[in-house]
């Protein structure tokens, strides 16, 4: 108990009680508690929204296409394409390094226009090919360049042999399909590989061990 009155003769007898902290511990504890749960909110919200931002995206293989070149003799240059595309891409629109890859196709789908030239790519000179032998790409990096363009480095296994290969990499488009009313995206790329890396160099230099390689695909957001 103490005295609050400057004149201690008039103020005889007047007393108060002291301060009390009795009340703050069960502020404290509100406080906290209040903290705590806004956190967890704050938290569950992020996490979700990070594992929820890729979005799947299903390869089109009516609309897909890589088309590859490669010199004959210095005389001409030869084409031939691949179909028979599946795939998925992990669309992050938001944050593109946080997208990937993943394609496969077969050997056997390889289309060069003259039966007799795609008989010699199957055979031991070059691919020796089985019909389930397989072609396929797997991401490991994205390095965002500009606007709508990246780097995808991946491994590209082929007659197998897996080497690292870069795309460089350009967002076409992405929005609603016009006919199919639901979201599409289409992409195209460029890389360049060495036949030699899988062992696939025969008549080399007179062929060019340097193969240009340019996709085209088409891809729809997975139910």
């Amino acid at each position: 108990m103490h005295r609050v009155c400057g004149n201690t003769r008039a103020c005889a007898g007047v007393t108060t009680n002291p301060p009390t902290f009795a009340s703050r511990p069960a502020q404290k504890d509100a406080n906290m508690k209040t903290l705590i749960t806004a956190a967890a909110i704050a938290a569950t919200t992020f996490a979700t929204t990070v594992q929820a931002a890729p979005e799947a995206y299903v390869l089109d293989s009516s609309h897909s296409q890589i088309v590859f070149q490669y010199n004959h003799l210095g005389y001409s240059t030869g084409y031939g394409m691949f179909s028979g595309f599946a795939g998925e891409i992990q669309f992050d629109q938001e944050d593109p390094a946080a997208s990937s890859v993943t394609v496969s196709f077969p050997v056997k789908s390889m289309l060069t226009g003259w039966q007799a030239r795609f008989d010699h790519f199957m055979s031991p000179d070059f691919f020796a090919a089985t019909d389930d032998e397989m072609v396929t790409f797997t991401s490991t990096a994205i390095e965002v360049t500009g606007e709508n363009t990246a780097l995808i480095t991946g491994d590209l296994t082929l007659n197998e042999v897996t080497k690292p290969v870069v795309l460089d990499a350009t967002l076409n488009q992405v929005g609603d399909h016009p006919m199919e009313g639901k979201p599409w995206a289409g992409f195209s790329a460029t890389a360049t590989v060495l036949r030699s890396d899988f062992n696939l160099g025969a008549f080399a230099p007179f062929i060019s061990d340097e193969v240009q390689i340019n996709l085209s695909v088409e891809a729809m957001k997975a139910d």
